[in-house]
């Protein structure tokens, strides 16, 4: 099991830094070391290891995500501190990974996309209510409906056709995105809160 978590953790490093259809299998065994003879006896093909990377990567994902939110101070708080989760990572990510990923491997990230947009859902559905009980959101906002334009608009961010990721920083995009999502949920307490966690972050930059 060991040999086979450095397979995915140096797959998915590979990947990340180069994008996925100019890494090949070969590149991968040598990168490790091994014969494309050991490799193939962990992972069936390049679509496999794909998949299990990505897989990993969510659950993963999901395990920081619920640490953040148990320590977070109230619901801004926590989807402030997500976003610059989100962000970390996507510094990390190659600007032609998500591009292979849609154009060379559909139904994985199809996969992906839906795995991921349920985890997007849940957290922000429980984000909402948690932000409407604690006063920092609007009273009149319904969680299921909110949750799941943030979802259908959190895939748009990713559009290639919208957004092509050769003239848009996806970190901007993000940024802008998570600014326009709390402004529009926000009560006025919860807008003095934001700016306050805004201030306080750039006090900490300087």
């Amino acid at each position: 099991m060991e040999l086979k978590q450095h397979i995915l953790n140096k797959s998915f490093e590979l990947f990340m830094r180069y994008g996925i259809k100019s890494v090949t299998m070969d590149d991968i065994a040598r990168e490790l070391g091994m014969s494309k003879k050991t490799l193939y006896q962990y992972v069936d093909n390049k679509t496999d290891l794909i998949e299990q990377i990505f897989h990993q990567h969510i659950e993963e994902e999901k395990k920081v995500i619920e640490r953040i939110r148990s320590s977070a101070a109230d619901a801004i708080d926590e989807i402030l501190k997500i976003a610059r989760y989100v962000v970390e990572q996507l510094r990390d990510l190659s600007p032609t990974t998500v591009y292979d990923l849609q154009k060379y491997y559909q139904n994985t990230w199809k996969q992906m996309d839906a795995l991921h947009q349920r985890h997007v859902y849940t957290i922000i559905k429980e984000n909402l209510e948690r932000g409407i009980r604690q006063g920092v959101y609007r009273s009149n906002l319904s969680p299921d409906i909110i949750a799941k334009l943030y979802v259908g608009k959190t895939s748009l961010v990713a559009d290639e056709e919208m957004f092509p990721v050769r003239e848009y920083d996806i970190k901007v995009l993000y940024w802008e995105y998570i600014n326009y999502h709390i402004h529009g949920v926000a009560s006025s307490e919860g807008q003095h809160l934001l700016e306050k966690y805004k201030a306080a972050e750039k006090q900490q930059v300087k």
